[in-house]
């Protein structure tokens, strides 16, 4: 899949659904989930033990798009592109990493939490800026941004929820990530909250874009 095609299935989607567990087959569980309820991109970050074999045993599945999360050097970036990652996810901007990336035609998805830091991420090579983190920003802080960058690509993580994705997404962000919010039922075993919880997020997205 080409680097574009990747960054388009982002966008289009809206969703990037990130998946933490304290397994590598709670993770895969998880993912399987989120794909039921119509999730097309996903992120294994590496604080899942065994997320490279995650990512491999997952990376097969052609009906959605897989990326690794939390990588925070170019040594991870390369362990994560060989077990099939198609996009890289990272908490802060490493130009290491950025220029491993680019080299190989991976997206890379940077995080950032001010004005400054999202310049120097875009500057850097990042497709996409994570707004990073979410729950201390907020929406508004993505609306006051892009007033002065309209050009800028963002994507909230943590904080995004039910409740306020259509928020993010009027404030104009190209896509949100969701962790916990979503996937939390795996705790108490429940895939098909997960499932549903997917599908409700999705429809939110649809409305506030549609508006």
């Amino acid at each position: 899949m080409k680097k574009l095609e990747i960054l388009h299935q982002i966008v289009e989607s809206g969703l990037v659904v990130v998946v933490r567990a304290e397994t590598e087959e709670l993770a895969t569980r998880i993912a399987g989930a989120c794909v039921d309820g119509g999730i097309r991109v996903l992120e294994i970050t590496f604080t899942v033990p065994g997320a490279a074999r995650a990512i491999e045993s997952l990376a097969s599945c052609r009906n959605f798009c897989l990326g690794a999360g939390t990588v925070l050097d170019p040594e991870t970036a390369r362990v994560a592109i060989l077990a099939g990652a198609k996009f890289i996810v990272s908490p802060s901007f490493n130009p290491a990493t950025a220029r491993l990336c680019h080299r190989y035609q991976v997206p890379y998805l940077p995080g950032a939490g001010s004005v400054t830091e999202i310049v120097t991420a875009m500057e850097g090579g990042g497709d996409i800026v994570k707004v990073f983190p979410g729950e201390t920003l907020g929406p508004a802080f993505v609306k006051a941004t892009l007033a002065a960058l309209p050009h800028a690509p963002l994507m909230p993580t943590g904080g995004v929820s039910i409740e306020n994705v259509g928020d993010w997404i009027k404030a104009g962000c190209v896509a949100v990530g969701v962790g916990g919010c979503l996937t939390a039922p795996a705790k108490t075993g429940d895939f098909a909250a997960i499932s549903d919880l997917s599908r409700r997020f999705l429809d939110q997205i649809r409305e506030a874009r549609s508006r």
